[in-house]
């Protein structure tokens, strides 16, 4: 369970840089005929950005469901067996690294969408 909800957080929290911090980066490079052309060939894109609150507050519920669950088992006993307890702790590892990658995703992707346009 941990690790699907590892992969849907970042999976969300990449839809958040999709819809807000790729066209931000694109046209701030003056790559403004890129980003036509990307919302030309990508319809879900315009649908994304259209519906940002909607994203972002489902990679929020997302980032807090996972948080929750990394708090839950931080201490949550490994096997005995010394292989599967270095997996166990090795995942324990990643599953953090993904899930502070995922929070600094959203982060970016929420400055661009609502903090950047009021500057």
């Amino acid at each position: 369970m941990n690790k699907i909800s590892n992969f849907l957080t970042l999976f969300t929290s990449m839809s958040t840089l999709i819809c807000c911090a790729l066209p931000a980066l694109l046209v701030s490079l003056g790559l403004g005929a890129v980003m036509a052309g990307l919302a030309g060939s990508i319809p879900g894109l315009i649908w994304v950005s259209e519906n940002k609150v909607f994203v972002f507050l489902v990679a929020a519920l997302m980032l807090a469901a996972n948080g929750f669950l990394q708090w839950k088992n931080r201490n949550a006993p490994c096997p005995i067996d010394p292989a599967l307890r270095e997996a166990c702790i090795s995942g324990r590892k990643y599953s953090l690294i993904i899930y502070w990658m995922s929070l600094a995703i959203f982060t970016t992707g929420a400055f661009f969408a609502f903090i950047a346009p009021m500057i």
